[in-house]
């Protein structure tokens, strides 16, 4: 898992240093410094991949980026819990409505909306395709503070070398195939959710809250290659 951040990051610090943008966090996420919110609160992930087990995925690795940037992130357990008991557990029922409830229930400052667009098996080579779409909304005023669109193409190919040969070439499509059925997923939710939340505007349990402002912010949309 460690050598799938480290290469996603390289990657996206070669795009953003040959980026001609300025684009600064306090210019792309105004609305997250104006109401500063503490306490998130995650929804279940709302899937239209044809994979059963992303929702699983995403929902039990996305706390983690956002604690790291120092948000109290409500424990996706009790939450769920709370969720399927109030009749709240589809997301797509509240990813365009009011959200007042959920700050009166939870005492959530931010909802954590993630759908899932794609997530596949490229159909010619040992790559997994994964794109989500983030969008945090404000429990206050029900605005959208904090956007990102993320693909990932992660290859899954051992790095077997053919020779060239008709018989190399079979014995590496038959390993390449081997590895990508047996990928990890999870650690991919785990590189795709780091990254992807990577440019977020501290908040007040970081030793850097209030001072990142002029910090360099990704565009919205952003495409992300890494090895497995």
């Amino acid at each position: 898992m460690k050598k799938i951040i480290t290469h996603i990051s390289a990657v996206l610090l070669t795009f953003l240093v040959m980026s001609c943008t300025s684009l600064t966090k306090e210019v792309a996420f105004p609305k997250m410094y104006e109401e500063k919110p503490v306490i998130f609160l995650i929804m279940p992930p709302i899937n239209n991949s044809n994979n059963a087990d992303a929702k699983d995925y995403f929902y039990t690795t996305l706390n983690v980026p956002m604690a790291e940037a120092g948000y109290y992130v409500l424990p996706p357990v009790m939450t769920m819990e709370t969720l399927q008991r109030e009749s709240a557990y589809d997301s797509e029922r509240f990813i365009n409505g009011d959200l007042k409830k959920f700050r009166q229930m939870f005492g959530a400052d931010v909802a954590v909306f993630t759908v899932i667009k794609d997530w596949r098996k490229a159909p010619i080579g040992a790559k997994i395709i994964i794109e989500i779409d983030y969008i945090f909304r404000s429990t206050k005023t029900n605005e959208i503070i904090y956007r990102r669109d993320g693909k990932i193409v992660c290859d899954t190919s051992t790095g077997f070398n053919s020779s060239g040969s008709l018989l190399g070439s079979l014995v590496k499509l038959t390993a390449d195939a081997v590895k990508t059925a047996v990928t990890d997923y999870w650690s991919i939710a785990v590189s795709c959710n780091q990254v992807a939340l990577s440019d977020m505007p501290y908040g007040k349990y970081h030793p850097q809250y209030g001072a990142d402002g002029k910090m360099t912010a990704m565009p919205t949309k952003v495409d992300m290659t890494s090895s497995k």
